[in-house]
C-alpha cells in the first residue's frame, strides 16, 4: 500500500488549543456571514458562527487529532479462529475535502484473524477516527484498511466504502441517486476466489 495516504496537516496543526480553533474559526465565520448580507443580530443567526465553529473542531473534524486515535485492545483468538470475519454496513458521515460538503454512507471490513482479534466495536471506531476529518472517500478507504493491518497485525483486510456525495447531488451536476465505491484489498484478498466468498458474505 502507498505510504502518501495521511491527510496533508502542516507541521504546527496542533500548536492552538481546541478552544483558540473555535474562537479563530467564529470570527472567520462571522466575517463570511456578514459578507453574504446576513444579519447577525438576528436571534436565529446571532449564535451560528460559533455554533459552527464548535461544530468543526469537537464533532466533524476532531479526527484530525492523533491524540484521539481510537485505542486498540487485543484479545487471544483462543479458537483458532481463521476464516474470514466481516463486520458490514458501518455507518459513517464525513465531509469532502474539496467543497467542505458532506458525503456518508457504509463501510464493509473484512479480514481473517492471526494470533489476536480486537472487540467489534474497535472496527467501528476506527471507521469514526478516519471519517471525522476532511476526506476524499479513496484516501479514507486506503486509510482505514492501513489502519486495520497495524491493529490486527495481518495483511489479510479488505475495506469496501459506498457512498453518497452531496457535492455530486447538491452542486454541480446535481445528481442525486449515484453512489461512489471504493475498495482496498490485500493479503489473501487479492486472491479472486477469496473476494467471491467475501461478496457472498456481503450478499453483493
Amino acid at each position: 500500500m502507498e505510504n502518501n495516504i495521511k491527510t496533508p496537516l502542516r507541521p504546527d496543526a496542533f500548536n492552538l488549543s481546541d478552544e483558540e480553533k473555535i474562537r479563530i474559526i467564529e470570527g472567520h465565520f462571522r466575517e463570511i456571514m456578514d459578507t453574504l448580507g446576513l444579519d447577525l443580530e438576528n436571534d436565529s443567526l446571532k449564535g451560528t458562527p460559533h455554533r459552527v465553529a464548535k461544530m468543526y473542531v469537537k464533532e466533524m473534524f476532531w479526527g484530525l487529532n492523533p491524540d484521539l486515535k481510537p485505542k486498540v485492545t487485543h484479545f487471544t483468538n483462543d479458537f483458532k479462529y481463521n476464516k474470514i470475519l466481516v463486520e458490514k454496513d458501518i455507518n459513517f458521515y464525513t465531509h469532502c475535502e474539496h467543497h467542505f460538503v458532506p458525503f456518508f454512507g457504509k463501510v464493509h471490513l473484512a479480514y481473517i484473524p492471526n494470533g489476536k482479534v480486537i472487540g467489534l466495536s474497535k472496527l467501528n471506531r476506527i471507521v469514526e477516527y478516519y471519517s471525522k476529518r476532511p476526506q476524499v472517500q479513496e484516501r479514507m478507504t486506503m486509510q482505514i484498511a492501513q489502519e486495520l493491518q497495524s491493529a490486527l497485525n495481518t495483511p489479510n483486510v479488505a475495506v469496501i466504502v459506498n457512498a453518497k456525495h452531496l457535492c455530486v447531488a447538491s452542486r454541480g451536476i446535481k445528481d442525486d441517486s449515484s453512489t461512489t465505491t471504493t475498495e482496498e484489498y490485500s493479503g489473501v484478498f487479492e486472491a479472486l476466489e477469496i473476494r467471491k466468498e467475501l461478496f457472498r458474505l456481503l450478499n453483493f
